[in-house]
């Protein structure tokens, strides 16, 4: 079963099973996979397997962690993790550490709570294709549901209780 987000009656929302939560989406919409372009603030129609969850081990407690999925592969975040957001850099749309040369997305973040818990989604990795996207993730929203860069984005509390609920490795499944 998967993960569906999509919009019901003008409000975003994400639901598996008969579970519903409001999410939040690209700023600028939704725009089809094979015309996505790096920066353009749009979420990619289609069916993303989750890779991994991340997560930091300060405010995402351990009887938290311990409720999400055991399918699913988790690992704790480090002050250095990355994702390389350069299209023309050959890591591009992967984890990188920081210092790193080329531009890339910080993961641990202090000023905002977003990247406290996030679910890679596998969008632009098989194979990677320059400019067509990076770091395309299931997170937390910031207070609001305010519109994502590209991402889908959760309330704290949905997003646990999401990923507690999963059955194998889903799909999240974003519709039009």
């Amino acid at each position: 079963m998967d993960i569906i987000v999509q919009n019901i009656n003008g409000e975003w929302q994400a639901s598996y099973g008969d579970k519903t939560w409001p999410c939040a989406i690209g700023k600028n919409g939704t725009i089809a996979a094979k015309e996505k372009i790096e920066g353009d603030g749009k979420t990619p129609l289609g069916a993303w397997e989750i890779l991994k969850v991340l997560y930091r081990a300060d405010p995402i407690s351990l009887e938290e962690r311990a409720t999400i999925n055991k399918d699913l592969d988790i690992y704790p975040l480090c002050q250095r993790d990355g994702w390389c957001d350069e299209s023309e850099d050959p890591y591009y749309n992967q984890a990188v550490i920081i210092p790193y040369t080329s531009r890339f997305e910080h993961l641990w973040r202090e000023q905002e709570n977003t990247y406290d818990l996030i679910a890679i989604l596998k969008h632009n990795t098989d194979p990677v294709i320059p400019s067509r996207g990076s770091a395309v993730f299931l997170h937390i929203a910031k207070p609001g549901l305010t519109p994502t860069e590209g991402c889908v984005a959760l309330e704290r509390k949905d997003l646990l209780e999401l990923l507690s609920l999963l059955n194998d490795k889903p799909k999240v499944s974003i519709k039009e």
